[in-house]
């Protein structure tokens, strides 16, 4: 993508990636590290359970233990394309202090990014421009509409944005 196209780009809604219906995806259950030949996946797709980061029985340590390798794996690559599942509470079956489902990419070869939480609550309260649309829509109809684009339903916000021009990953584009 040239320089001059991603200038011209803005900010918008939530898009799937364009490479979306090509992913191969690598499921990852609580505190699973994946290996480190998938960073030769084009595009790398993966999908983690992190609903056990809890302290009563260690899935919080787990969690923190694998999480930089996670991490580490997602930087390096060129089209990423993350789903995951969070929970966060303090002992099993305790409210969580917050839970979201959240998907996450970019595609450094043709310069975007995209990130959407949708269910996002705290200590159970839902949380997201959805919820902010359907607070301001009865008083500032205008301000939600203009709002709605990044989040409708309770619990949900999400925005597609440009990526700096990633020669590395040009050849891929």
């Amino acid at each position: 993508m040239s320089e001059t196209t991603l200038t011209e780009s803005r900010t918008g809604p939530f898009t799937e990636p364009s490479f979306a219906a090509t992913c191969d995806w690598h499921r990852f259950g609580e505190g699973e590290t994946p290996p480190w030949w998938l960073m030769f996946r084009d595009p790398l797709c993966v999908e983690y359970s992190k609903r056990d980061i809890t302290f009563d029985n260690g899935g919080a340590l787990r969690f923190l233990v694998a999480e930089p390798s996670r991490f580490a794996l997602a930087m390096i690559t060129c089209r990423y394309y993350q789903k995951d599942h969070w929970s966060v509470q303090t002992t099993t079956g305790s409210t969580p202090w917050v839970t979201w489902d959240g998907q996450y990419w970019w595609d450094k070869s043709g310069g975007l990014a995209g990130a959407r939480l949708s269910g996002f609550r705290i200590h159970g309260q839902s949380v997201g421009i959805g919820d902010a649309v359907a607070a301001l829509r009865p008083v500032y109809p205008e301000l939600a509409d203009a709002l709605d684009d990044y989040g409708t339903e309770a619990g949900e916000s999400g925005l597609t944005t440009p990526l700096p021009y990633s020669p590395i990953c040009a050849a891929i584009g």
